[in-house]
């Protein structure tokens, strides 16, 4: 049986399993928020462009494209520094046409107060009885990618390990595949990535003691167990770049991406069918040096209060700074969003691990 036979078999089968199990139009939003602040600076719109290590991420597909061995870390924080999201990743070639990849996200909000025990059996408030837990989700992502036959084209995958914990709540275990594609012809470049494509599936394990506490916490409200299975919808995201040099010392790089979700929510475009959101960004670099970077995406129709509509975007900016194959890139997000002004500073490095054997 080869290969493409194997993995229809597989999709099917693995469909029928989860087929009646509840789809969750959110579910590990947490492996959507983005890594590398080159990449959130130009707002994500970086599928056909993203060519180093951090591409286990945006697409698999342009890993080939490593000289050497490399590594990147990134640390953000997120609702007023509460949230904090961290990045490991490490990725190598094989040959000439292959290589392969393995990254770490971790999302956490630490020292959440558990107040399900504030209260004593006597009705008494005793603060003393208030402990401290975290809810924190894990992603790893091994990649693979390859050159295909025809120049130009190359394909990757992703297989995503995930791991949710809230406190001694309860935990789960999830997998689900990516696949990404990217074709280069001349200055243009395309690339699409297919997030969850056999529907990224959790599975909940609930502590009956604990949970068990929550419900008498506050007598008739959360009587109801949650639901033990989660699962991810597919999601598309398509693009097109360009690139430009000028007098040798001056690069600018443009992409555009169209984002589709297989729902109706409140992208700029929304059917029944599906929603797309536009993404765009730009890199402006000089002698592969210093480079300004920006984007904006995230466009959303915004029900008012008045039950009317305002269209709302999310503009970024980025700088970023390469020597000797070290790479560092900041990037400020949330930058348009007008309410509450929750901005967030993202830092990232990157290392070609080829510098300490030069």
């Amino acid at each position: 049986m080869n290969f493409s036979l194997r993995f229809l078999v597989l999709f099917m089968a693995f469909g029928s399993v989860v087929n009646a199990q509840t789809a969750r139009k959110y579910s590990n939003e947490f492996m959507n928020i983005g890594v590398d602040a080159a990449a959130l600076g130009m707002s994500g719109a970086v599928t056909a462009l993203s060519k180093d290590v951090n591409s286990g991420y945006w697409n698999p597909a342009g890993l080939v494209h490593l000289e050497d061995s490399a590594m990147a870390l990134m640390h953000s924080s997120y609702f007023a520094n509460i949230a904090n999201y961290n990045y490991a990743a490490f990725a190598m070639p094989l040959d000439d046409r292959s290589a392969v990849g393995l990254s770490l996200i971790r999302f956490g909000v630490d020292d959440i107060l558990d107040t399900t025990k504030l209260i004593d059996e006597q009705g008494n408030i005793n603060y003393d009885r208030i402990n401290l837990f975290s809810a924190v989700d894990y992603g790893i992502t091994f990649s693979y990618a390859r050159k295909l036959p025809i120049p130009g084209l190359n394909y990757g995958v992703n297989a995503k390990v995930i791991r949710r914990i809230i406190g001694d709540f309860a935990s789960s275990w999830g997998f689900g595949l990516d696949v990404g594609i990217q074709f280069q012809t001349k200055r243009w470049k395309f690339g699409l990535m297919a997030r969850d494509i056999t529907t990224t599936f959790n599975s909940w394990s609930f502590d009956e003691n604990r949970l068990r506490d929550i419900q008498n916490a506050i007598p008739g409200q959360n009587q109801d167990e949650p639901e033990s299975t989660e699962i991810t919808l597919p999601k598309l995201q398509f693009g097109i770049a360009r690139e430009f040099v000028f007098n040798y010392d001056y690069s600018l790089k443009t992409e555009l991406d169209l984002i589709c979700r297989f729902e109706q929510n409140n992208d700029l475009i929304s059917t029944s069918l599906v929603s797309i959101n536009p993404a765009f960004g730009f890199e402006f670099g000089y002698i592969d040096l210093v480079y300004f970077r920006g984007g904006v995406g995230n466009f959303q129709n915004e029900l008012q209060f008045d039950n009317s509509k305002q269209l709302t975007f999310q503009p970024n900016l980025g700088l970023g700074f390469k020597y000797n194959g070290i790479s560092i890139d900041y990037a400020i997000t949330d930058i348009g969003d007008q309410s509450v002004a929750l901005y967030s500073n993202v830092f990232s490095l990157q290392i070609d691990l080829g510098i300490f054997r030069r």
